[in-house]
């Protein structure tokens, strides 16, 4: 019985909130159509070929990450680099990559000629190849100390123009 002053007669007033009636499910299905809301909202994984993330985000299984590792070769293989590097040891000569001859340089980066250490880092251009006498090196390939130690610390990069033949 309701108390004098109460209008809500349902079995979900304050003394027993949905208990008679199975709860807070059984009172949406008394004012809602649940078949049609399961027909038109259905849960559950997606169906195949529908995945809208791929959509959104661009596919970068076959995008390079960047670097030289395969197109590159240890400085140690290169014995006129060890007298041409003197003020290096052994172990640090052979942490610096060498650029092959024909590698494309990645636009913006930083390289560094090791044959003419005075002449200072670069930044390439895209058109810009490893010739077949450069040894280059790229600055994300080199650790920061060592960098900082071939080229001198604070040192900018200029940018370098490839000379055309024609």
């Amino acid at each position: 019985m309701p108390r004098r002053g109460q209008h809500d007669h349902s079995p979900g007033d304050a003394r027993k909130p949905f208990s008679d009636q199975g709860g807070p499910a059984a009172r949406h299905a008394e004012t809602h159509d649940v078949r049609r809301e399961a027909l038109t909202n259905p849960k559950g994984p997606e169906p195949p070929g529908e995945d809208f993330a791929a959509d959104i985000a661009p596919d970068t299984s076959a995008v390079e990450l960047g670097g030289h590792a395969d197109e590159s070769t240890p400085a140690s293989e290169d014995k006129t680099l060890h007298t041409r590097l003197n003020m290096l040891g052994a172990d640090e000569i052979a942490r610096l990559l060498v650029l092959e001859s024909g590698a494309r340089l990645e636009q913006g980066g930083t390289y560094l000629d090791l044959d003419d250490l005075g002449r200072g880092p670069f930044k390439a251009i895209g058109s810009h190849v490893v010739g077949e006498r450069d040894r280059y090196v790229a600055k994300r390939e080199v650790d920061y100390e060592l960098w900082n130690r071939l080229v001198g610390q604070g040192r900018e990069a200029a940018v370098e123009r490839p000379t055309t033949v024609g």
